[in-house]
């Protein structure tokens, strides 16, 4: 379970999208506790009154005489609660002596009498009036050179009512309605965008997952990847390229090695032939027997590790198996072994390469007849969608199992001096045609099985 959450965490789509998320709830916490605190703090009431005083100083109404007497219709909709509210509230303004010439309110004024209280002076202030604490700003207007202070008030619990109980409500829930819209179009905008801005690496991981020794050729595709992986899939490719160099290399070097011995070896076993008979001349020609097995051995490798040796045309699989059985019975018969062919499917037609495929089933029929006891029998049973080939021989253990199809390794029983790379051979085989060719332990015995792909059927 560990490793499945770390490789969930792993996930870049994954901490990206995280990343931005925490980023945003970040961004929405902080804007809620600044609010919070702002709101909750008088200074922002007091600021409050500042700017309502210079809002509404602009549409002060003056008589003919340049006195004020009123204001405009525009700021009535503000002016109302000075008037509905005359002990939480008041407006008045002030001439250049302090002398009020207009302010809310019939009844008594809140306002501290005498004409050296709250000098007009532009800024804010604070009294006391009936045991509440008043705050107040003031705001000076000039008109036809002549000087007005208009002046406004406010108590604290009015400016707590206001702000916490009515403003702060209403501030968090704008802002949870915020987020909620903010989560949700950001989150859909995110996953989109990294989803399309990651297809690229999911389509570079695909091509990636296709690259074999059959397909050294392939290169990650580089159109639409973020600039920022851009060098990293080129200097990808370009370690390809140095593979496949390096592998083409190795594999022509093996074939030409083959191909170079063959020659030798046959000189060397006529010369022998020659000789007269004795036990070091045919111990000789034992070993160049050997050898010469060994070099076509590794020359049908080299040729079978190639994908383009192929030559795909349509073979009756039934029949290329008859013909395989039919080419072994000599070697079957030497060996008192029996040959059973039993066909479950006929005319079973599928592209392949009818000489790379007669040599898969020879060497599987081989390996089977060197291995079966005297008196024994090879069964082979081609069925619609695989062939199996089993013998009745003492088998090997289960840790050897997975070491048959791997290079030069013989097992105990094999009555020959061969080079341990005829099944090898066989898996190459198979997979440049895309069947899987599989080992399985029978009691007795050892059953091969080559899953053939059906998906190119071409006849029944």
């Amino acid at each position: 379970m560990r490793f499945v959450t770390m490789l969930h965490f792993n996930s870049l789509r994954l901490q990206i999208l995280l990343s931005y998320l925490a980023g945003m709830m970040l961004s929405v916490t902080l804007l809620v506790l600044a609010a919070v605190w702002v709101l909750q703090d008088n200074t922002l009431a007091r600021m409050d009154l500042a700017d309502a005083a210079t809002g509404i100083s602009d549409d002060i109404r003056y008589d003919d005489e340049g006195t004020p007497i009123g204001f405009s219709a525009k700021v009535e909709d503000v002016t109302w609660l000075f008037e509905s509210v005359p002990r939480e509230t008041a407006y008045r303004i002030l001439d250049e002596a302090g002398n009020v010439v207009l302010q809310s309110g019939t009844g008594k004024s809140v306002w501290p009498e005498g004409k050296a209280s709250l000098r007009p002076v532009r800024g804010r202030f604070d009294f006391e009036h009936d045991g509440l604490t008043m705050h107040g700003a003031t705001e000076p207007i000039v008109r036809n050179g002549k000087i007005w202070y208009l002046q406004l008030t406010a108590s604290t619990r009015f400016m707590e009512l206001m702000h916490r109980h009515i403003a702060l409500p209403l501030v968090v829930a704008g802002v949870t309605l915020f987020s909620v819209v903010l989560l949700l179009a950001f989150g859909l905008c995110a996953y989109i965008t990294l989803r399309c801005t990651l297809q690229p690496l999911n389509d570079i991981s695909q091509s990636a997952s296709t690259i074999s020794p059959y397909s050294l050729d392939v290169r990650l595709p580089v159109k639409g990847v973020p600039t920022e992986l851009t060098p990293l899939v080129n200097s990808f490719n370009q370690a390809l390229e140095r593979l496949e160099h390096g592998y083409r290399v190795q594999q022509e070097f093996l074939s030409t090695a083959a191909h170079e011995l063959k020659t030798p070896l046959a000189l060397i076993r006529a010369q022998l032939e020659l000789m007269p008979q004795t036990e070091q001349r045919n111990w000789l020609l034992h070993d160049v027997s050997y050898m010469s097995r060994q070099v076509q051995q590794l020359l049908l490798l080299a040729e079978a590790s190639e994908r383009h040796n192929y030559k795909f045309i349509p073979v009756n699989v039934p029949q290329q198996v008859a013909e395989a059985v039919a080419y072994l019975q000599r070697m079957a018969d030497a060996a008192q072994v029996k040959l059973n062919l039993e066909l479950h499917a006929f005319d079973i037609m599928l592209q392949a390469d009818k000489g790379a495929l007669f040599t898969l089933l020879k060497n599987l029929l081989e390996n089977a007849i060197q291995h079966a006891p005297e008196g024994s029998a090879v069964s082979v049973d081609v069925f619609s969608d695989n062939i199996t080939v089993r013998d009745h021989g003492p088998g090997i253990d289960d840790a050897q199992l997975p070491k048959l199809f791997d290079r030069f390794w013989r097992g105990a029983h094999k009555r020959d001096t061969g080079a341990g790379l005829g099944l090898t051979i066989c898996r190459e085989i198979a997979q440049a045609h895309g069947w899987a060719l599989s080992a399985h332990k029978m009691q007795p015995g050892l059953m091969f099985r080559l899953q053939l792909h059906t998906d190119n059927k071409l006849g029944a």
